[in-house]
């Protein structure tokens, strides 16, 4: 029986119209769903980082890394171990909230070191950042109280520590140009 698990992958490509679309479609030949993708500028404009988490096995993973690594606007591809990285996801979610309850969400807001961001007459608009365990526990909490809306963003990853892949990608795209 194989087993599956969630991969971050942090990929750097040129920042380019078009990357992302050949990105996805190789995922999607493979028969891979993407669980989670996050696409933005680095400190250097002319390079985008993709943190896409996919839940596959090994070997699999193993093949379509090696065939992104052939994307002529793939800069460089680095699997973040969850240890080694600090990912975050952000969440906006509109819950019921009226006179009576209010109190009770707000309790739950700061419980999660969220952000009250909008309020109205019957419902209050939160803002959290964290893991995905500690995203889907407040959810889950403030279940009971009605979700109206909601929207995550994508998992967003760095390695810990001083090192940096964006700058050792520089210097070797410097040296063969």
């Amino acid at each position: 029986m194989t087993t599956m698990s969630k991969h971050t992958l942090s990929v750097l490509v040129e920042n380019k119209p078009g990357v992302l679309a050949r990105i996805a479609a190789l995922f999607s030949r493979r028969g891979f769903n993407i669980d989670s993708l996050a696409v933005g500028p680095t400190e250097h404009p002319d390079i985008s980082r993709m943190t896409i988490v996919v839940n596959v096995e090994e070997l699999p993973l193993e093949q379509v890394t090696k065939q992104l690594n052939k994307l002529v606007n793939v800069i460089k591809i680095v699997e973040l171990d969850q240890a080694q990285a600090v990912q975050r996801e952000l969440v906006l979610v509109k819950v019921r909230a009226d006179a009576e309850t209010r109190s009770q969400v707000t309790e739950i807001v700061q419980l999660f070191r969220a952000k009250t961001v909008d309020v109205s007459p019957d419902a209050v608009t939160i803002e959290a950042t964290g893991s995905s365990d500690k995203l889907g526990a407040m959810l889950r909490m403030l279940e009971p109280y009605g979700i109206k809306e909601l929207v995550q963003s994508g998992v967003v990853a760095i390695g810990r520590g001083a090192r940096s892949i964006t700058d050792r990608s520089l210097r070797a795209l410097d040296r063969s140009a």
